[in-house]
């Protein structure tokens, strides 16, 4: 569909933008109360889980379900679908006590201090362009986050940087599958049903649905999650480890200025100076010279 040279950016940009949708949709569902966090997770993952079979089946020409839910049985990755739950379940919680601009910083700061830990571990030593830009970027990052917040719930923190730890695991998982994104983001997704629904029975005496968190939750599960993750397991392939840490943090400001968009907030000078450190923190990080 696109040329080789193409792909990775266009798969790149496509998930960042998911994953902001993400934290727009679950500010506008649960924020408003139309919703409960554990029916959001539980919807998230279930429609997400149906969309991308049915997408499966069709790009495999199979259209037996049974056979090919045992396909996905037999191949399918328990631990990948534990750290996605985890981090669903996580970043639900977490919003219920945090600001978004916090949360966003704590998340984004624990997912890049797993991935670039274990790219370091792993015998990555990044450039001093790329730990600079780092620097430059996180600086604005939290320049857009920190000032005027008070002291965060120590609940909803921890649970963000459980939600961090969790998805920095799963984007590292995705980064080493041979199978396809698409087949092995299904299999993430299928084994993760069983295991939501579980938790969802037992959160059931706080259930609370409205037709309008139905929505969200399906559009977050199917579009934001289902096809995001599979662009971004897609992209992971042209990505090194240090460079997917880095990209994700473009994902407060997409997510801002969704926010503007959507929510009628408003443009501050702020996000504007914090975007421009962003993504020139990002761009000297991996355009810097000794990078790729």
């Amino acid at each position: 569909m696109f040329s080789q040279k193409w792909k990775t950016p266009i798969y790149t940009v496509f998930a960042l933008g998911c994953f902001a949708a993400n934290s727009v949709l679950n500010r506008m569902a649960l924020g408003g109360g139309k919703i409960d966090a554990s029916s959001y997770i539980g919807m998230r993952l279930v429609t997400g889980a149906a969309a991308l079979w049915i997408m499966h089946a069709s790009a495999s020409r199979k259209w037996n379900p049974m056979a090919d839910l045992d396909a996905i049985v037999v191949k399918g990755s328990l631990l990948s679908a534990f750290w996605l739950l985890l981090y669903g379940i996580a970043f639900s919680f977490a919003y219920l006590s945090l600001a978004a601009g916090m949360g966003a910083f704590i998340l984004f700061g624990t997912v890049q201090t797993t991935m670039l830990a274990t790219s370091y571990f792993q015998g990555d030593r990044p450039t001093v362009a790329t730990w600079v830009g780092l620097a430059i970027a996180v600086s604005g990052l939290a320049y857009l986050t920190l000032p005027g917040l008070s002291a965060p719930d120590p609940l909803g923190s921890a649970l963000m940087v459980v939600a961090g730890i969790a998805w920095g695991i799963y984007t590292l998982r995705g980064k080493r599958s041979q199978k396809s994104p698409l087949e092995t983001t299904t299999l993430n997704f299928v084994f993760s049903v069983p295991m939501v629904l579980l938790f969802c029975f037992f959160m059931l005496s706080g259930a609370n649905i409205t037709w309008e968190g139905a929505v969200y939750a399906t559009l977050s599960g199917v579009v934001a999650s289902g096809m995001g993750y599979v662009a971004w397991y897609a992209a992971l392939r042209g990505l090194g480890i240090a460079q997917a840490a880095l990209l994700q943090l473009l994902v407060p400001i997409i997510a801002a200025l969704g926010g503007v968009a959507l929510l009628s907030e408003a443009v501050t000078t702020r996000l504007l100076i914090a975007g421009l450190m962003i993504v020139a923190g990002i761009a000297l990080a991996l355009f810097g010279k000794g990078n790729r």
